[in-house]
């Protein structure tokens, strides 16, 4: 974790926040704190808003109203450059440049250490060794991004995010395309990087199963608000019915992580 944040100040903070583009909400009233060595998911219907929450944390679209502080500071003051080097983030957007190795990839993420050429340290290369290591793709260093399975893809992509060293991994729907075997295998990875590197996780999630394995607390989403913030414990059969609409239907018969 990097010293300069202060634990005292949330890594993540938003009050009374309106999100969505031009003027159209798609969320409003949102006051929501994520701190220090926290996993967090967010839970709700497509188009409830968990991507937007999490463009809006990323910078990638501005919040309407309202403000959004990143470890203390307007995020409307912070450069891109600023940002990466507190947060590193895992969208669900499958974009890869040809040519690009797996190792290349990996590097990417030491873009906020590297000088104006984009140089690579000895630590920067330990760095990014370390995270391969981390998640199991060392084998896959040489082989192109274009040509490895989507489950493989996600996992160097994960190595990417760890290799920037951030203080928070944010991950948009970090499982939706993979198979049992590489969510699992993310899964673990994303727990053992939890437990290693005490970062914070703010992830969007379907698999609610893997939001209580993988999550200590839920933030979910409905209506345009925050319809319940708490312990995944308490994430109980007849809430999750009430919150996707399921009233009569056996979850528990067609939900499989």
């Amino acid at each position: 974790m990097n010293e300069r944040v202060r634990n005292d100040i949330p890594l993540i903070e938003l009050k009374n926040a309106a999100l969505g583009y031009g003027t159209q909400a798609v969320l409003s009233g949102i006051d929501l704190s994520i701190g220090h060595k926290e996993t967090v998911a967010l839970i709700g219907e497509n188009g409830s808003g968990k991507s937007t929450l999490l463009k809006t944390i990323i910078k990638e679209i501005p919040p309407l109203t309202g403000s959004v502080l990143i470890c203390g500071r307007d995020i409307k003051k912070l450069s891109s450059h600023d940002i990466a080097r507190t947060m590193a983030v895992v969208m669900t957007e499958r974009i890869y440049p040809d040519y690009y190795t797996c190792f290349d990839m990996v590097c990417a993420g030491r873009y906020p250490y590297t000088d104006s050429l984009g140089r690579l340290t000895k630590e920067d290369r330990d760095a990014v060794e370390e995270a391969m290591s981390l998640t199991g793709t060392k084998d896959l260093s040489d082989r192109y991004v274009t040509d490895i399975s989507d489950g493989q893809r996600q996992l160097i992509m994960l190595s990417r995010a760890i290799a920037q060293e951030p203080d928070i991994l944010i991950l948009d729907e970090p499982t939706s395309f993979l198979d049992i075997k590489h969510k699992i295998l993310f899964a673990e990875a994303v727990g053992e990087l939890v437990e290693k590197r005490q970062i914070s996780v703010l992830m969007s999630m379907h698999e609610i199963d893997l939001v209580r394995e993988m999550a200590g607390r839920f933030v979910a989403l409905k209506d345009g608000v925050i319809d319940r913030d708490g312990d995944t414990s308490d994430l109980n059969d007849g809430y999750i019915s009430s919150l996707f609409g399921l009233d009569g239907i056996n979850y528990r018969k067609y939900h499989h992580s």
